[in-house]
C-alpha cells in the first residue's frame, strides 16, 4: 500500500521551513572580491566578519601575471592576466591578515581584517 503524497511531502516541507528560519550566514558562505588593476589591489583593506567561512574572488584585471600570497592565511597562487581565482578561507579569528603580490615587490601590501 502506498502512502498519500501529502504524507511524503511533510518531512521535506519541515526541512524547508527550518532552512528559511536560519540566518543567511548559517546557510551560505560569505564572499568578497579583490581586484588587481593599475598595479595595486583594490580594496587594499577588506573587512570581513569573524567566525564564519569566507570565499574571496581575486581578479587579475591587469596585463601581467600576479601572485596572491599570504603567509598568515597560508595561501599562494599565481593568476594569469584576465583570470580570477577563488580563495576559500575557514572562519577567521579577529585580527589582520596581510596579502601581497610576491612577483612585484613594489605593489602595496593589502590586508584582510576580521572583526
Amino acid at each position: 500500500m502506498s502512502r498519500p503524497k501529502s504524507t511524503l511531502l511533510r518531512p521535506a516541507l519541515g526541512v524547508a521551513f527550518i532552512l528559511t528560519m536560519l540566518p543567511a550566514a548559517a546557510r551560505a558562505q560569505d564572499s568578497a572580491e579583490i581586484r588587481f588593476e593599475n598595479h595595486q589591489f583594490k580594496p587594499l583593506s577588506l573587512s570581513v566578519p569573524t567566525g564564519q567561512p569566507l570565499t574571496i574572488k581575486v581578479v587579475n584585471a591587469s596585463n601581467e601575471t600576479i601572485e596572491f600570497e599570504s603567509f598568515k592565511l597560508n595561501r599562494e597562487k599565481a593568476i594569469s592576466p584576465g583570470e580570477s581565482i577563488e580563495v576559500r578561507l575557514p572562519a577567521l579569528s579577529a585580527g589582520s591578515y596581510d596579502f601581497y603580490d610576491d612577483f612585484h615587490q613594489d605593489v602595496p601590501e593589502g590586508s584582510i581584517v576580521a572583526k
